[in-house]
């Protein structure tokens, strides 16, 4: 037997479920425990996919004619700061036979931007959940919709307080977290996600009428960009190590104008052409670092620290300390050169490299 394959199947990463789910399996249970007057501890419910996938209920309080039930989020072993909360469901009966209505209640985030394909002044709970819901209780609730309608109203109590450490604020959506999930689950470190937020992100600048970016590669960078470039909060999109998509999304959404703004470790990578710049999928370059720092006339003792450097923080260090002129502009322009052609030549590029004070060490533009 491969002891490759032994190893890989004990760090495979736990798979979690959204919050979409989570309210799914809340709404079926509840209607389930109506029907059967019973507590109900685990439910089936079906995904996008036509699959089945089994959630635990945490508590389950039923009467004749309304239920409460609430799922503990699993985010798996994704780094989801929703994972461990509470998602209640309160289910009751309206006179509006055979309609589902789904709305949101305490700590579910209100619409305040267009360009998410979500009603403004609405709770921010994406189509895809509502669709699963509808689609779990008209299973399970056919002989009840003959007669009446559903009311669901969803609600996460630490939502307001989860809110903001999601993207949810830069996106226009207030006091509260969405309900959200494209395929019922969490992908762990979702490559998918992280696209679909970037893309998100740039929809809503354009729907607020705005076609010029920000493109950060993280919180630090952002904070450094916004002091000299004055754009409102939803033009600044984290793309993480997803420079090359980013940029791309950006040419075939006809944004204006995209600023790419970092430090060097990321830039330097984006210099030697990678187009996803994650520190465990590709490491500095330091013998491109060192052939850049040739060009800028530096002599061979420098040439071979940079060559054994450690990190490429460390390369600026040898730099600054050994006044290699034209160094960190040479970063830029290479970085110049593949965003560009990542764009398919569509978008006009602004490249800044900071230090970690926040001073830019150098930048390159059109001409």
């Amino acid at each position: 037997m491969n002891t490759a394959n032994v190893e890989e199947e004990k760090t495979k990463l736990k798979t979690g479920y959204t919050t979409g789910s989570c309210a799914t399996a809340a709404s079926k249970a509840a209607l389930l425990s109506i029907i059967n007057q019973k507590k109900i501890e685990n439910i089936d419910i079906l995904l996008p996919k036509r699959s089945y996938l089994q959630i635990p209920i945490n508590s389950c309080e039923f009467e004749l004619d309304k239920a409460k039930c609430i799922v503990i989020k699993n985010g798996g072993d994704d780094p989801d700061v929703t994972h461990g909360a509470e998602i209640i469901v309160k289910m009751s009966f309206t006179e509006k036979i055979n309609e589902i209505e789904i709305d949101g209640g305490e700590g579910v985030g209100i619409v305040t931007k267009p360009g998410l394909g979500l009603e403004i002044n609405k709770p921010a709970i994406n189509p895809v959940p509502k669709k699963m819901i509808t689609e779990n209780i008209r299973e399970v609730g056919k002989e009840i919709l003959l007669e009446k309608g559903i009311k669901i109203i969803i609600s996460v109590p630490k939502g307001k307080e989860l809110g903001p450490k999601t993207d949810n604020p830069r996106l226009g959506i207030v006091n509260g977290i969405s309900i959200l999930g494209t395929s019922g689950i969490v992908i762990p470190f979702s490559t998918a996600a992280y696209a679909a937020s970037i893309r998100q992100n740039l929809d809503v600048s354009i729907a607020a009428g705005n076609d010029i970016v920000v493109l950060t590669t993280g919180g630090r960078s952002e904070d450094f960009a916004k002091k000299i470039v004055d754009l409102p909060e939803h033009c600044f999109v984290q793309i993480g190590d997803f420079s090359g998509y980013a940029i791309q999304q950006c040419g075939r959404k006809d944004i204006k104008r995209a600023y790419v703004v970092g430090f060097i470790g990321k830039l330097a990578k984006m210099a030697a052409g990678v187009k996803q710049t994650h520190v465990k999928g590709s490491k500095v370059d330091m013998s491109f670092l060192a052939e850049l720092a040739q060009k800028c006339n530096a002599n061979e003792n420098v040439i071979q620290e940079i060559k054994k450097a450690n990190t490429a923080r460390h390369v600026s260090e040898i730099i600054q300390k050994n006044q290699v002129k034209g160094f960190f502009d040479l970063i830029c322009g290479e970085t110049y050169k593949h965003m560009r052609k990542h764009s398919e030549e569509k978008v006009p590029i602004d490249i800044i490299l900071f230090d970690f004070e926040g001073n830019i060490l150098a930048r390159k533009s059109e001409q």
